[in-house]
């Protein structure tokens, strides 16, 4: 039995995508196409990059420029493409302090989505979430290098934090120990390293080899806003998804990339990368020069990486290692 899974990055549906809702409503951020891609998956998952609720106050914190708030009926985006979890552990999640994360915690599990990555305690924000499609056991975890402030603690509300340029936790490394024996897959979703990097820090690539070696199966990382190659199975940045943010002409965060990721009782069996345009504040499948930008770009983005890329029917395809 193969259970496809799609995974999606950076998901910000505050600020200008906020009014956009507040005019056109929630249903028509994504394209066709991209639903159907969506429709392909038998799981969903992706990376909230704010908080959702109509509470509380900016958090005020010396440097910090940027404060996502969705409104609630935003959570309808994300069922409608039938998102099962997303990961809160990121430099978002408390933008509006601790009852707007709460508010997002309770208005995204009446929408029948997951959390990993933030909660009420520190405990709660390492909690894991297990999903099942067709006879397999995905475990999920969140965890985040930035920013220590929003580290949640004994009776602190806030996210998952490791300073992973330091080295990894011993706990997260049990942890993901733990659910390995118990689990088919592992999948790690961890929010790592500076934005607009077109490639793996050094620490960034250690940490994977050490979240490998302690059981996970997959790893599919976010924050750089432009995607990263794959080193098998370590998707290194999955780049944005959604946003109103600048367009860095070099960079192209505004070219993108959904994962479709097969899976099998032995893991990760295949990747294939969906090329996304990203308008202002809409998503749509990418075509023509947009196309072939992300093409080249990914392709020689995995050749550094020891990972070969084939393209095959408009989708940028890596099969599992023998």
């Amino acid at each position: 039995m193969t259970v496809t899974m799609a995974l999606a990055g950076d998901t910000m549906l505050g600020r200008g995508v906020a009014d956009e809702i507040a005019v056109s409503g929630p249903h028509e951020l994504f394209s066709g196409g991209v639903r159907e891609v969506f429709a392909e998956a038998d799981l969903a998952l992706l990376n909230l990059e704010c908080c959702v609720s109509a509470r509380g106050e900016k958090w005020a914190a010396p440097g910090k420029p940027f404060h996502f708030r969705a409104p609630p009926n935003a959570a309808e985006a994300l069922t409608d493409l039938g998102v099962d979890c997303v990961n809160l552990a990121n430099n978002h999640a408390l933008d509006y302090g601790p009852d707007a994360l709460r508010d997002s915690l309770d208005i995204l599990e009446q929408a029948g989505i997951g959390c990993v990555g933030a909660g009420d305690d520190g405990r709660d924000a390492r909690r894991s979430v297990v999903l099942e499609a067709g006879g397999l056991r995905v475990a999920v975890v969140g965890v985040t290098d930035h920013p220590a402030d929003f580290a949640a603690g004994p009776g602190r509300p806030g996210v998952a934090h490791a300073d992973l340029e330091r080295g990894v936790p011993g706990g997260l490394l049990e942890q993901i120990g733990r659910l390995r024996a118990d689990n088919d897959v592992v999948l790690v979703l961890p929010h790592w390293g500076p934005n607009m990097t077109t490639e793996p820090l050094h620490y960034v690539r250690r940490a994977a080899k050490r979240l490998l070696d302690a059981g996970a199966t997959l790893i599919a990382g976010t924050s750089a806003h432009v995607f990263h190659g794959v080193a098998w199975p370590v998707i290194f940045d999955m780049g944005d998804f959604i946003d109103d943010y600048a367009i860095d002409e070099q960079r192209r965060n505004d070219l993108g990339l959904l994962f479709l990721i097969a899976l099998d009782g032995a893991g990760p069996a295949r990747i294939e990368a969906v090329p996304l345009r990203l308008d202002h504040c809409r998503t749509r499948l990418a075509v023509d020069d947009d196309h072939r930008w992300i093409t080249e770009r990914f392709t020689r983005a995995c050749a550094a990486l020891g990972t070969h890329v084939e393209p095959r029917g408009g989708r940028l395809v890596i099969e599992r290692p023998s």
